[in-house]
């Protein structure tokens, strides 16, 4: 049985449908890259899935339990936690106090303070220091462990290099494959269709709210996700025969 079931879900703001009849299984272990196009509906969808933003149709099954109407916080205590674009700290508290914040109502499992600064090193100098006074791969890192804090069974991440410099952008990647290799289950959203696909086992190439594509990693070409990405391949579908 998938952990996260997704079925026919919708989302938007107003009249504008942001999420179009998405569907789509996770497994337990499994690393699924959302990608896409800006305005493609990647960030509503991992919202949606959160709680953070409400589905107007459709269900999201977690663990065999139908979460759809539940709010973020019950999310969180079932196991669902997110990395929100642009990582939101708490600028002002030290590194340490995110993190224990976050772990103050976290569910039981083997993240804590010390396996979390283990997962990132980087952090260890820093935890007195405030966040809002941390490089951006810093603060990047702080919004990861700060989620890992609430034991969640899924890790939804959105953008996380959005912004950052290459190098910082390398750190994040190599402490999000010690995730990986722990068989942390994972929601990526990510621009960079090469950091994506070097980590993904699962795609979802998203095109104006819905699903152009999706499969496993190893059964899809580099060039039918870049066509799906930008929409080619329902461009060359519509274009009309010539004679």
């Amino acid at each position: 049985m998938s952990l996260l079931r997704i079925e026919g879900l919708q989302a938007g703001y107003g009249l504008l449908k942001a999420v179009r009849s998405v569907s789509f299984d996770c497994e337990q272990g499994q690393v699924l890259a959302l990608v896409g196009a800006n305005g493609a509906g990647k960030t509503t969808l991992l919202r949606t899935l959160a709680g953070a933003h409400a589905a107007s149709a459709g269900s999201i099954v977690f663990d065999g339990h139908d979460i759809t109407a539940l709010r973020a916080p019950r999310r969180v205590g079932l196991g669902i936690a997110m990395v929100p674009e642009g990582r939101r700290l708490f600028s002002g508290m030290s590194v340490e106090d995110n993190l224990r914040v976050a772990g103050m109502r976290a569910r039981k499992g083997p993240w804590n303070l010390e396996s979390v600064l283990e997962a990132f090193p980087q952090l260890k100098p820093k935890l007195k220091a405030a966040a809002g006074t941390l490089s951006g791969g810093q603060q990047q890192a702080t919004s990861i462990a700060r989620a890992l804090m609430t034991n969640p069974r899924v890790l939804l991440l959105d953008e996380i290099s959005l912004g950052l410099s290459p190098i910082a952008v390398d750190q994040v990647y190599q402490s999000l494959q010690g995730l990986i290799d722990a068989g942390t289950t994972l929601v990526l959203v990510e621009q960079d269709l090469t950091r994506a696909l070097a980590v993904a086992t699962r795609v979802i190439c998203m095109l104006e709210g819905g699903i152009a594509l999706q499969g496993r990693r190893d059964e899809l070409s580099r060039e039918a996700i870049t066509q799906a990405y930008f929409g080619l391949a329902r461009q060359a579908q519509a274009a009309p025969a010539t004679h």
